[in-house]
């Protein structure tokens, strides 16, 4: 009776197959945001930034959703590895998607900061803002997108190392990272590549059968 009572207080617990989801969410939310708040940076110094100050907030509103669908990812992706993981690429996939969350934090916060600003007509606000606006960038595709890749290369050699998925799918993740580790630009096709990657990842777990993450005998 006691096993029994012991069997029902204490489940193992599993990652629901839904909860890759959260990929898309991830994909959606953030590629929404960047898109927003990149439309309404001033192009130089002097461009009207006040005028977009609505689509901003927006931007600045579904930011933390989107890192909260994206550590939802993570966890997703660790799970499917099970047993399967390995610690050096763990910490590396591991490490740079929080290191890239946190550049996508700051960046957000550098543009709530420029908000501000713009909201006070005793500021100097073209040169302020302009400025924030380049540390902005460098934040989130100099050193964001770059993490980003880094993610991407260590989850594509642990994914072409113990097969967790297809072969077509790693390398295209491997030619992508590295895209984004020697590409230098500001524009923001490159920032969405990201999103879009994890969206695709999502979408093929949860159309396809989970696959087993235990160690061949």
């Amino acid at each position: 009776m006691a096993e029994m009572q012991g069997e029902a207080e204490f489940h193992r617990l599993r990652t629901p197959r839904a909860a890759a989801v959260a990929g898309v969410v991830f994909g959606i939310l953030f590629a929404s945001s960047i898109v927003l708040l990149r439309s309404a940076l001033p192009g130089a110094a002097g461009t009207p930034w006040v005028s977009h100050q609505t689509q901003i907030t927006t931007a600045l509103i579904l930011a933390p959703f989107a890192g909260i669908a994206f550590l939802w990812f993570i966890g997703v992706i660790r799970d499917r590895l099970g047993e399967l993981e390995d610690r050096f690429f763990s910490t590396v996939f591991l490490g740079s998607g929080l290191l890239f969350l946190a550049m996508t934090f700051v960046s957000m916060a550098l543009a709530g900061g420029m908000l501000a600003i713009s909201r006070l007509s005793t500021v100097p606000q073209n040169d302020l803002v302009y400025f924030g606006r380049e540390v902005m960038l460098h934040v989130n595709n100099v050193y964001g997108v770059r993490m980003a890749g880094v993610f991407m290369i260590s989850l594509g050699t642990i994914w072409l190392r113990t097969g967790l998925m297809p072969r077509w799918l790693a390398i295209a993740t491997y030619l992508l990272s590295l895209a984004l580790l020697v590409v230098v630009s500001f524009s923001l096709w490159v920032t969405l590549v990201f999103p879009a990657w994890v969206m695709v990842i999502s979408v093929y777990i949860l159309t396809v059968d989970r696959t087993p993450s235990t160690p061949p005998d």
